[in-house]
Order: structure tokens, then C-alpha cells, then sequence
């Protein structure tokens, strides 16, 4: 548990939301240039365990690759094109090394909410590595980054290898066990589907000692109801919309 939050409460979906191709550093860079100080990436590893960023286990949606993105080495990775798929001004634009984000947002002092997205089947493996390279690159830095997963295996994994870094259970539903889980995992945060959050919710997770965060938030009213809610995070893909202040 964290005693002390020391987040912004604005967050930055996949860097810039949908106005950049997501996980690439173009759309980190947008993010920044909106006023963005604290962003989400998602993180998974390639097939000699380089972490890198991409969201599908597969790479067609978002990249002129084919196949698993977990089965190619990052020699292979790095040449896709992660750009075209969004817009022409982004054609080239390449799959980002996990290490390359750490980098820039340690030079320019932003935040970082990393999802560990693991291939199915590497979970553990996965929360492992991350976290293990998150505290390396983080070493010297007086905020850690912020390890976030819908798979507890991902978690445990890290809180095993690092237990310094502040992890979060993102939730789509309320699923037996969930909160137990949280609390096994010394989560500082539940991540929760936006619509999930009410005041009987947000008083139980606050009662555990977590904090409320929410994904994804992309309308004016849905981020009062939250604010109001006294949660302490929003995920927004709306970054030309909210001033990210608080």
C-alpha cells in the first residue's frame, strides 16, 4: 500500500487516446504537447523476452505485421509499421522498446501507468520481466512507475520480483474474488471499468486502503460523476477535451 499517492489524477490512454497511433512514441509525444504529465502504455514481451509496447496479443489491427506479436523477436518488431493503420501523417511510425517510453518520461519527468498485457500464457512470465526492468529504469527516480493488470498472475509475479512497485487490478466486472485478490496482492489501487464506480463501491475500496482509478473516460459528465465520486485517477482517450488538471 502507498501511503502516499503521488499521481496526477489526469491519464493519458496509450499516449494520446485515438488522436495518434496508440503505444507509439508519436502518440506519448501528442499526449505531452495537450498538457499530459501521467500516461498508460501496454506492455508485453517479445519472443526473446524484450518488453515492448503493443495492445492485442496480435499484431494486424494495429500494425502491417501478421501473427502472434509475442512469437517475433524485437529485431522483427521494430520494422513494422504502427502508423499507417491510424492516418498517413503517421505512416512509419514503429512498435516502441518499453525502454525507449521509460526513457523519455524519465527525462521529462512524466508518470507512467504501465499495463502488464501479457501473450496468453506468459503471464507470470511477463509481470516478472516488467516489473524487473521497471525498477531497473526507475532506480534513481523518486516516483515509481505504476504496474496495472487484468491478470492477478501478472501481478503476483511482480510483486514477488519487485514488491516496491505500486501495483493496481484493473476490473472490467466485479468478479468473485476480486477484492481478495487485491488485498493478497497489496494492490495500492482498483482500476475499474468507469460505469462499476458508485458511492457504496468507492467507500469499500477506500475502506481497503486503495484508491479509485477508472478507464476509459471519454465524456464530460461520466468524469463529474467521478471527480465527485472522490475517485483519485481517469484514463482518458479524450485528451484534446480534458484540461488535465487535479
Amino acid at each position: 500500500m502507498m501511503k502516499h499517492w503521488p499521481y496526477p489524477r489526469w491519464i493519458a490512454h496509450r499516449g494520446a487516446g485515438k488522436l495518434a497511433p496508440e503505444n507509439t512514441m508519436a502518440a506519448f509525444r501528442l499526449g505531452a504537447s495537450h498538457g499530459y504529465r501521467m500516461f498508460e502504455c501496454d506492455v508485453k514481451l517479445s519472443n526473446e523476452n524484450v518488453p515492448f509496447l503493443l495492445h492485442d496479443a496480435r499484431l494486424e489491427r494495429t500494425t502491417n505485421g501478421i501473427g502472434v506479436a509475442g512469437d517475433h523477436s524485437f529485431d522483427q518488431l521494430a520494422w513494422l509499421d504502427a502508423g499507417s493503420w491510424h492516418s498517413r501523417a503517421y505512416a512509419g511510425e514503429p512498435i516502441p522498446a518499453f525502454e525507449n517510453l521509460a526513457r523519455w518520461c524519465l527525462a521529462n519527468g512524466h508518470f507512467l501507468d504501465i499495463e502488464i498485457k501479457p501473450t496468453p500464457g506468459r503471464e507470470a512470465e511477463t509481470g516478472d520481466i516488467v516489473a524487473r526492468h521497471a525498477a531497473r529504469l526507475w532506480a534513481n527516480a523518486e516516483v515509481p512507475p505504476f504496474l496495472t493488470s487484468f491478470r492477478p498472475e501478472s501481478l503476483q509475479a511482480a510483486q514477488a520480483a519487485h514488491p516496491e512497485l505500486p501495483r493496481g487490478l484493473l476490473l472490467d466486472t466485479l468478479w468473485d474474488g476480486c477484492f481478495e485478490h487485491a488485498r493478497q496482492l497489496e494492490c495500492a489501487a482498483i482500476v475499474c471499468n468507469h460505469a462499476l464506480w458508485d458511492a457504496e463501491l468507492v467507500r469499500k475500496v477506500h475502506g481497503m486502503g486503495m484508491k479509485c482509478l477508472s478507464y476509459t473516460v471519454n465524456d464530460e459528465w461520466a468524469a463529474q460523476r467521478l471527480i465527485e465520486l472522490g475517485t483519485a485517477g481517469i484514463v482518458t482517450d479524450r485528451v484534446d477535451l480534458f484540461a488535465p488538471v487535479g
